[in-house]
């Protein structure tokens, strides 16, 4: 930035502009030092969408592992009304991160097995509730899918 001496011997008419365009001069400069993004308040594609997935992320979800027995609380509109329905089931698989985590439970019901894949963030899902945890050694459970009766049960886990 440039400044200025009253002892500078140029006339009085000039010296306000002189002023002037020595104010403008430092602003153009400072502007061009700094990039224009923070100068403007705008933000990028990127950080507005991480801005808005970090606001739409549930905060009160237990720590949930593969093995462990959930209650899944769905919301379910019937007409005008809306109900809670309480799914449980053993978590046999966990996928993806962040507002996009899912996990698929399994139960058995009237003797079939059936499976269901939740958005853990979705507002579709009320409440998740670990009823118990599960001791095991792998990361997808798949192989539950072929056991039926009491080969499907999995080992508590205390520790946790």
């Amino acid at each position: 930035m440039a400044t200025e001496t009253p002892d500078s011997g140029t006339s009085a008419s000039s010296t306000p502009e002189t002023a002037e365009t020595a104010v403008a001069t430092a602003a153009v400069e400072e502007s061009a030092a700094v990039p224009s993004r923070l100068t403007t308040g705008r933000r990028s594609a990127r950080e507005l969408l991480e801005a808005f997935e970090a606001a739409q992320l549930k905060s009160d979800l237990p720590r949930i592992y593969v093995g462990d027995t959930v209650r899944v609380g769905v919301r379910i509109k019937e007409g005008n009304k809306e109900r809670v329905q309480p799914y449980e089931g053993v978590v046999i698989a966990k996928r993806h991160g962040g507002l996009h985590e899912t996990i698929t439970v399994r139960r058995i019901f009237q003797g079939v097995g059936v499976e269901r894949i939740f958005l853990l963030h979705s507002p579709q899902v009320a409440f998740v509730k670990v009823e118990r945890r599960g001791k095991v050694r792998r990361a997808k459970l798949f192989y539950l899918r072929d056991r039926v009766g009491k080969a499907t049960r999995v080992k508590q886990r205390f520790d946790r």
